[in-house]
């Protein structure tokens, strides 16, 4: 009988079914339902003393109990002297707030991971952090896996782009930007924006030339689309021919899906790192599986191997 133990939550078990097909295992048995009043209620219905288990769980909307979930997960897995417990987490919620830009604000990123490793996590497994900086939140090991592989595979090969532009939609991502673009023989640009409030931004300059070039943003996450949408106006203004747009994590809360719908983009790829419901599933969105990716770096941690193995260099 093997070692290795995956199981899920209920924010994306189809990532989690494709990931044991990837890896051969099956699905560990649990029971997780609801109490009337709302409450978790999770038994394991396997034995898993002396096992490696994996516990595959994006903290997606509704973060809040998602996010409980995972940590009530996690408490019966330490529980029940399982050798080892590898929180899977593919989309790491709050890891927008990771420091003090303003007077009397929290640090909620470093707060869930407090809360993660009190509920008994040895590792976390994440893909594409807000900021690469939240590994250090962590007093456990942190294994970051990047979504690039199958980004860039999809956008060399299965999209034919004339004199492509590579965009950063702000400051923070120009490294990400100039990755890809390096990768793509592509150029580089920059949006100038100022954020005027929560899910708001406004766009203020394109520094870099995207005129007669077709044009790909790069960013982390799609929430509600404002800054991708704003961007598109900015980069039509200045001449853009095609416009497309590549993130990891498809939120897409509040307006997004109407704002995408009605953009001038032809097309958004993303990942399932972030399960699509059906009513948001647009012809514009096309959704890569990171199931491979994260299937094997189970393989590694399991195996003790190394993970970067799965980078692109």
């Amino acid at each position: 009988m093997s070692s290795l133990k995956i199981f899920t939550g209920s924010a994306n078990a189809p990532l989690t079914e494709e990931i044991c097909h990837h890896l051969g295992e099956p699905l560990g048995r649990a029971n997780l339902t609801r109490f009337s009043d709302g409450e978790v209620n999770f038994q394991i219905l396997e034995n898993v003393r002396g096992k490696d288990v994996f516990v595959v769980q994006p903290t997606c909307p509704p973060v809040g109990e998602n996010l409980m979930e995972l940590l009530i997960m996690l408490d019966a897995f330490r529980r029940s002297s399982a050798r080892r417990v590898t929180a899977v987490v593919p989309y790491y919620g709050y890891a927008r707030q990771d420091r003090k830009d303003k007077p009397r604000v929290p640090i909620s990123a470093k707060l869930v991971a407090d809360l993660l490793t009190a509920a008994g996590t040895h590792r976390l497994l994440s893909m594409d952090l807000h900021v690469g900086q939240i590994q250090g939140f962590f007093n456990i090991p942190v294994d970051h896996l990047f979504a690039t592989p199958a980004i860039l595979s999809h956008l060399k090969n299965k999209m034919s782009l004339i004199r492509p532009t590579v965009v950063s939609p702000d400051a923070g991502g120009v490294e990400r930007a100039r990755f890809y673009a390096r990768r793509m023989g592509a150029n580089l640009a920059v949006i100038d924006k100022r954020r005027v409030g929560v899910n708001t931004a406004e766009v203020m300059r394109i520094v870099g030339d995207v005129d007669g070039r077709d044009v790909v943003i790069i960013d982390d996450m799609v929430d509600t689309a404002g800054t991708l949408v704003q961007a598109t106006d900015a980069l039509r203004k200045q001449g853009a021919r095609r416009l497309f747009a590549a993130a990891t994590h498809a939120v897409l809360s509040g307006p997004a899906v109407k704002r995408l719908r009605e953009s001038h983009f032809e097309g958004i790829v993303v990942t399932n790192t972030v399960w699509i419901s059906p009513e948001k599933r647009i012809p514009k969105i096309q959704t890569l599986s990171v199931a491979g990716l994260l299937g094997e770096a189970i393989r590694s941690i399991h195996e003790e191997t190394s993970v970067s193995r799965l980078f692109v260099s």
